[in-house]
């Protein structure tokens, strides 16, 4: 017999969390066919003496849907050995759709997500009306890796109800029975199940609430019934879950599931302004499994937050009028200007010119704003956030950002988490991971391009987590299992996540003495010649999909095996 591939002599991380062993891996038609001593020749060989092996990564959380029609590489995802994501999130998408909503879709997706709508409108072909017909143009298309797609609640809304959506009008009994008959329809054609958000801080590009924020509870509970009705698919929603919403949205939830009886997962964050209320979403959540209703927080490993910097959108002296009017400078040039001394002395003389006080307050927290580094540091001491390292050095903390933002010819960057980062350390990060109702995800790979890149969750994971902690460390085997079989289980894609036999062929192979993420990058290849943060990692040696190599690494091998994954798949015969 020959094999198609055969990974020798790593250190097997299985997805289960056993302990980590070492073995062959043999691969035949994109399935892994044997684990153990492996004799026999194969088209390809790796030899993975002293690496760590694990199963592909599984993100549930990512917002590819535009990307994944124009772009063949779903990056960043795929240098952070992702091999299976989850798009559709949060209720936005592109489908269903009818012509004459287009634009409000793109709307709906620049506000949600940060993605240019000049963008969207340039790379999105449109060559689908209804969700079953997005799904066929996505299985058209070629890609590295392999992708979902949740059926986006805003999108479907719009679809059935027209402008009422827009104007957040409540459904009638027939538009409810409509949606409900469109999700049976979806997710029967392979949608993972249905997405929606109730979040205060979804608005489209005007600034108006989405769609789906005119939903209530009789709305939400009878599309979730399209999937009881269709006898499978999970629910994914993004609520506000501050003190004052917390109870009145786990009703919604409460419904939700017990008339559904379908899977539901949310997304848990520790929040900088009150971190210890993620307790009491925990408790919520708990209370529902103990009634047996299967109900996941969807946390991350790190804390998220913006990122600042001269050639971004934001920074904090993004609204002073003097920068305005060379905002749209080339980079080198804008350098160049800020420094003049006399610039400098008039910027900073100014105060922003901006009436939203909230999103000024946000590009100049100095509290919660810190040096990004290189390689960058998600786990900043409080002793290095910019007010405190600006009174150490007797400076303004404004005079002492508009230096260093000049450094590295206008490529420094600041990191301003604004969750995950409670109490000035990861210890609610921590805690969050650890849950036995939590799984690792929201990696919003996709969007929010040119300010956030969060899809190097999985690498943080493992380094930070499992390597540089010394006596503190987390289990290794244990870790892999959180972002591999754990995720993928609660979407039902149970053929994939874990080394054995009959399982689908999706690795990593690791050198975790190198591993490591890198600074991330100002790249202009959207559509347009449009900008996206870029992030790269070192220490994959390679990343696999259905047995074919992706990246060696870090670099395009070629292949593009992946594929569009209709619905759940069961767990190998």
């Amino acid at each position: 017999m020959t094999y198609d591939l055969i990974i020798r002599g790593g250190t097997i991380a299985d997805g289960r969390g056993n302990p980590l062993f070492e073995a062959d891996i043999a691969v035949i038609d994109g399935k892994i066919v044997e684990v153990g001593s492996v004799s026999g020749p194969a088209k390809e060989e790796i030899d993975a003496s002293g690496l760590l092996v694990t199963p592909g990564f599984v993100d549930i959380h990512s917002h590819y849907d535009g990307q994944a029609i124009w772009d063949e590489r779903l990056l960043s995802s795929g240098w952070h050995g992702v091999t299976t994501t989850v798009m559709g999130n949060c209720g936005v998408g592109f489908a269903p759709v009818r012509a004459e909503d287009r634009d409000v879709l793109v709307e709906l997706m620049e506000g949600v997500e940060d993605i240019p709508g000049a963008v969207l409108r340039k790379g999105l072909k449109w060559d689908w009306n209804s969700f079953p017909d997005y799904l066929d143009a996505l299985e058209r298309r070629r890609h590295d890796i392999d992708i979902c797609a949740y059926l986006p609640h805003s999108a479907m809304r719009v679809f059935v109800m027209g402008e009422r959506a827009v104007r957040r009008e409540r459904a009638t009994d027939e538009d409810i029975a409509e949606m409900r008959r469109l999700t049976v329809e979806a997710v029967k054609a392979g949608a993972m199940g249905f997405s929606t958000s109730l979040s205060r801080n979804h608005r489209t590009k005007k600034g108006e609430p989405i769609p789906s924020m005119g939903a209530n509870a009789d709305e939400l509970s009878g599309i979730a019934l399209g999937l009881t009705d269709a006898g499978r698919g999970v629910l994914q929603m993004i609520l506000n879950l501050g003190p004052e919403d917390r109870e009145e949205e786990f009703k919604v939830v409460r419904q939700m599931v017990t008339e559904s009886k379908r899977p539901l997962s949310l997304t848990v964050l520790q929040r900088i302004r009150d971190p210890e209320g993620w307790r009491d979403t925990m408790e919520m959540i708990d209370g529902l499994s103990e009634e047996g209703y299967p109900v996941y927080a969807q946390t991350i490993p790190r804390p998220l937050g913006t990122l600042f910097g001269l050639d971004m959108e934001r920074h904090p002296f993004c609204f002073h009028p003097s920068y305005k009017k060379i905002a749209e400078e080339p980079l080198e040039k804008k350098v160049a200007i800020m420094r003049d001394p006399d610039f400098k002395k008039k910027l900073l003389s100014e105060s922003a010119d901006e009436k939203n006080e909230t999103v000024v307050k946000r590009v100049q927290n100095f509290d919660f704003m810190f040096l990004f580094g290189d390689p960058p540091n998600y786990a900043p001491d409080r002793s290095t956030s910019i007010d405190m390292l600006a009174e150490a050095a007797g400076r303004d903390p404004f005079d002492f950002v508009y230096d260093y933002l000049l450094e590295d010819d206008g490529h420094s960057m600041l990191f301003a988490p604004n969750s995950g980062y409670g109490h000035h350390n990861l210890e609610g990060c921590k805690e969050l991971i650890q849950h036995p109702r939590s799984v690792v995800a929201v990696s919003d790979g996709g969007a929010h391009v040119a300010h956030i890149s969060d899809v190097s969750f999985s690498t943080f994971m493992l380094s930070y987590w499992g390597r540089d902690r010394g006596e503190d460390a987390l289990d290794i085997s244990w870790l892999v299992k959180r972002i591999t079989s754990d995720g993928a289980a609660v979407v039902g894609l149970l053929d994939r996540g874990m080394i054995d036999v009959g399982f689908k062929a999706d690795f990593n192979i690791i050198d975790m003495d190198r591993l490591e993420i890198e600074r991330p990058y100002m790249a202009n290849d959207l559509p347009m010649g449009a900008k996206r943060l870029l992030q790269r990692a070192k220490g994959y040696v390679a990343t696999i999909v259905s047995g074919v190599p992706i990246y060696r690494e870090g670099e395009e091998t070629g292949h593009l095996p992946g594929k569009l994954v209709r619905g759940v798949q069961p767990v190998p015969n």
